[in-house]
């Protein structure tokens, strides 16, 4: 049996379950390479899988509200927090769970919420408590701190830039204005652009710090409510908030949970794979699916060698194709290379997890401010991922958990955060993707080789993008390998190398 589920707002996407497993999941925005649009995600659907029949189709709350396109299907229709709280606690391994929502706000039974929380058991979900939106809205607090004090994007098509503030968080003092944030966040926010702070880089990070602060307080009075409802060790967490990897690293701390799950699609683009996913197990009472290791993030469209081989043929006059294995492109790396990497699937959400990956020896003292500046031309402080070794992550980290999807900042052990500078963040932390042969095999077997010549499990991983989406065809990898100071771009399915031409 086939579901599809569909999203038109923005983050417009689609999903197809085949009995109850994802087997793609596309977003808009790889296709046509802006960030968080609107559009038909059933027309999208036609374009990518024309031959596909499907057997019930479903979506969230809010998806054709004043948007073009509709689908000329019988559908059913779910909440937009009961489709994020679907797709965290269905993609987890977890038989039961409490789960938390949070937001900018979404239609739950005809209501706008930005916070909710839910019970999940066995293939069953259970609501607690909608929060109204004007009550608790984190997400709306951060689009306010972002734009007004910041002066950055927080949508189309530039993308929500919520991860950059996010960044400066530790630079900053936490009590200059916490105070005067949490007692009106939102007349803090709108009076901002009168303050003679306003160009002070400093004051910025304060109000940074702050924004951090007062998110955390607030997360820890809805869980410690929830908790009061049902006590549990287990957590779940979506909505785009839970991209907050500070903010879900301390929860370990604050409570005693065991097992804490962030989905790898937390955003909106989510929504579509949770409202299939509950139609499935909770509607239809199918039984739940155990991951191994987890969930698959890998659910973009393959390409074939066919596919790649024409469009290579299309840029002759530019590049230089070679064959090369594993070990030519590790010794690249060790003599400090930077190497895009392009095969399989896509990853679904916001995180390159090895797929569509720049790679890069994070010993180096010099590679971080190299690949912001000439690379990802960002920010100096935006900080690089850590793909580690599962099974190295004690020893290298002061907490042994799982993040396979780049959910959590752990901080480094001391003696270990001076051996990787390029992957540590100023606050000590490293965003860790945690590999496992289950997960990614050709990833996990590269890393693992990487560790035999360099003595460090942990390999530099970045998105291999450009200010704009995460590469989705082979065409899309060319072209951004081009316009940028990347060494070399490796093709890993088809032993493939590319080189520019001088």
């Amino acid at each position: 049996m086939k579901i599809a589920g569909l999203w038109n707002n923005h983050d417009c996407s689609f999903c197809v379950l085949e009995d109850g497993k994802p087997i793609v999941h596309a977003e808009l925005e790889r296709y046509i390479r802006e960030k968080e649009p609107k559009g038909d995600s059933f027309k999208l659907f036609k374009e990518v899988l024309p031959d596909t029949e499907i057997d019930e189709w479903i979506t969230a709350e809010g998806c054709f509200d004043k948007e073009e396109g509709t689908l000329d299907e019988p559908y059913y229709t779910i909440g937009h927090h009961q489709a994020h709280a679907a797709n965290a606690f269905y993609s987890s391994n977890l038989d039961e769970s409490l789960i938390i929502t949070l937001d900018g706000g979404g239609i739950d039974q005809g209501n706008w919420t930005a916070t909710t929380i839910w019970k999940g058991q066995g293939n069953k979900l259970y609501p607690y408590k909608i929060i109204p939106k004007d009550q608790l809205n984190i997400g709306n607090i951060w689009s306010r701190v972002t734009e007004q004090v910041f002066g950055l994007s927080t949508g189309h098509p530039r993308g929500h830039s919520a991860g950059t503030v996010m960044a400066v968080t530790c630079l900053g003092d936490k009590n200059r204005y916490y105070n005067e944030f949490s007692s009106n966040p939102y007349g803090f926010c709108d009076s901002w652009h009168l303050r003679n702070e306003k160009d002070d880089e400093q004051s910025r990070y304060d109000v940074a710090a702050a924004l951090q602060e007062w998110t955390e307080t607030k997360i820890k009075e809805v869980i410690t409510y929830a908790l009061e409802w049902y006590p549990t060790k287990n957590l779940c967490l979506a909505g785009g908030v839970a991209l907050n990897c500070v903010m879900t690293t301390k929860l370990y701390d604050w409570f005693d949970f065991e097992n804490i799950y962030v989905t790898p699609t937390p955003h909106d683009g989510g929504l579509c794979i949770g409202a299939a996913q509950f139609l499935w197990h909770h509607e239809l009472d199918n039984p739940r699916i155990k991951w191994e290791d987890d969930f698959t993030p890998y659910l973009g469209q393959l390409y074939s060698k066919d596919i790649v081989l024409d469009t290579l043929k299309k840029y002759d006059s530019k590049i230089v194709v070679n064959g090369a294995t594993d070990d030519d492109v590790l010794q690249l790396l060790d003599e400090q290379n930077i190497i895009s990497v392009f095969g399989g699937g896509s990853e679904s959400g916001r995180r390159a997890l090895g797929n569509r990956s720049i790679l890069a020896d994070p010993r180096s003292p010099k590679m971080k401010d190299m690949i912001n500046k000439k690379v990802k031309h960002r920010q100096w402080f935006r900080p690089f991922a850590p793909s580690i070794l599962r099974e190295e992550v004690k020893n290298w980290f002061q907490k042994d958990i799982e993040s396979p999807y780049m959910n959590f900042a752990v901080p480094f052990k001391p003696e270990m955060k001076e051996k990787v500078p390029a992957v540590s963040h100023l606050d000590g932390t490293g965003r860790i993707q945690t590999v496992t042969e289950n997960n990614n095999k050709w990833y996990y077997n590269f890393i693992k080789k990487w560790f035999n010549i360099s003595g460090v499990p942990i390999v530099l991983n970045t998105s291999f993008n450009d200010r704009e989406p995460i590469v989705e065809t082979p065409e899309d990898a060319i072209k951004c390998y081009l316009k940028t100071n990347i060494d070399y771009l490796y093709f890993y399915e088809f032993d493939l190398l590319i080189k520019k031409k001088v």
